[in-house]
């Protein structure tokens, strides 16, 4: 609890509301007098709020807010008191979890979020994050990551599964391009830096994507196999 990965981890579990309720409670009580906790906790509301923008608002039903509103009543009901003033607490806006309601997408991006982090890897001030998720399932499979307009990471989630005499090719394509370019061949598995001065700079919504194509690549430079992971940049900082 003491170490500085453990406050992050336990920052990151408390903003995405994945502690238990007692778990939770001593960690309200430790932001009053733990200032590495509030900062990290602080830092990993930054960090994924900006997230919520991949997901389109949903509206629930007026009998599932019913519920949600009885449900919170119940939890509150043994401690009618304020968070410490300190804590700034963004998850409990009704208006962010209104949009976040039903959008497995957003949750995906976020829980990605966190497993790279605690691999290792997030860059300390990423400006542009995208989440690649499979089309048919929207899972995590990739992040890339930018700290400057120029340079990404590709970073992956796991090993994926590419059929002999086939290859994952990266693609990336901007508003106003007049197609996909190739980012290079890439991996199952393998962190890759990818230099982007020869192209312009990383924009809020561009499109990356990863396809499966011949073994050295497209034969047109341009994607022909089907897209494996695919998804679009969000401007963090």
């Amino acid at each position: 609890m003491s170490a500085p990965q453990d406050s992050q981890d336990l920052a990151a579990e408390y903003v995405l509301g994945t502690l238990s309720a007692v778990r939770r409670r001593e960690v309200e009580q430790r932001l009053a007098h733990d200032a590495d906790l509030r900062a990290a906790v602080q830092g990993w509301e930054a960090r994924l709020l900006p997230l919520t923008a991949l997901a389109e608002p949903v509206e629930p039903s007026a009998q599932l807010w019913q519920r949600i509103e009885n449900s919170v009543d119940h939890a509150m009901a043994p401690r009618r008191r304020p968070l410490p003033a300190a804590q700034p607490g963004w998850w409990n806006s009704l208006d962010l979890w209104r949009g976040l309601a039903g959008a497995g997408f957003a949750a995906a991006a976020i829980m990605a979020s966190v497993l790279v982090t605690r691999q290792g890897v997030l860059p300390a001030s990423p400006q542009y994050l995208v989440v690649l998720v499979a089309p048919q399932d929207k899972a995590p499979g990739w992040v890339v990551q930018a700290s400057n307009p120029q340079q990404l990471s590709l970073i992956p989630l796991g090993q994926v599964e590419v059929p002999a005499e086939k290859s994952l090719q990266f693609w990336t394509k901007a508003d106003g391009w007049n197609g996909p370019v190739s980012l290079g061949l890439v991996k199952s598995g393998q962190t890759v830096q990818i230099p982007l001065d020869k192209l312009p700079p990383l924009q809020p919504n561009q499109l990356f994507e990863l396809t499966l194509e011949p073994i050295n690549g497209s034969p047109t430079h341009k994607p022909t196999g089907p897209i494996q992971f695919i998804g679009r940049a969000v401007k963090v900082l």
